[in-house]
């Protein structure tokens, strides 16, 4: 269980630094939004390039497979930098409906892609990697910054 639990612990240390960006842009506290924002989608990004580069080429290593959910997965995180991209343009804008409607469309993209992550993906490696790969991926993934 080492993958799924220090995926998932990722994941929701991204959903809070996200509320905290969309609280402060409901209340217009857009000096708090900023660096919020930021936070959000710089652990985000480098969640994903852990994913990208370590985690999905050793499950695709291992299962024989590039098609299987890890192409649903990049996909998907192809979307997230997307809107990621939207929300920070609203953000230099100061456009609190535009970014509220942005973070909206965000979060359940989110919580659909993590679910799918958690569910399947991160409970596949826990199941087909061995105890040794899974500690070195975990310490190839620790390692990881943007």
């Amino acid at each position: 269980m080492i993958i799924s639990h220090y995926m998932t612990t990722e994941h929701r240390e991204c959903d809070t630094l996200f509320a905290k960006a969309e609280a402060s842009a409901a209340a217009k506290n857009w000096e708090a939004v900023e660096p919020e924002f930021l936070a959000f989608a710089n652990e985000t990004l480098l969640h994903f390039k852990k994913e990208e580069e370590e985690l999905f080429p050793t499950f695709e290593a291992k299962t024989g497979s590039a098609d299987g959910p890890t192409k649903i997965m990049r996909f998907e995180h192809e979307q997230v930098r997307g809107l990621i991209g939207k929300m920070a343009e609203a953000v230099e804008a100061k456009d609190r409906d535009a970014y509220l409607s942005l973070a909206e469309s965000m979060m359940i993209l989110l919580q659909q892609h993590n679910m799918k992550e958690e569910q399947m993906l991160y409970a596949m490696c826990d199941r087909v990697f061995p105890s040794e790969l899974k500690e070195e991926t975990l310490t190839a993934l620790r390692g990881m910054s943007l």
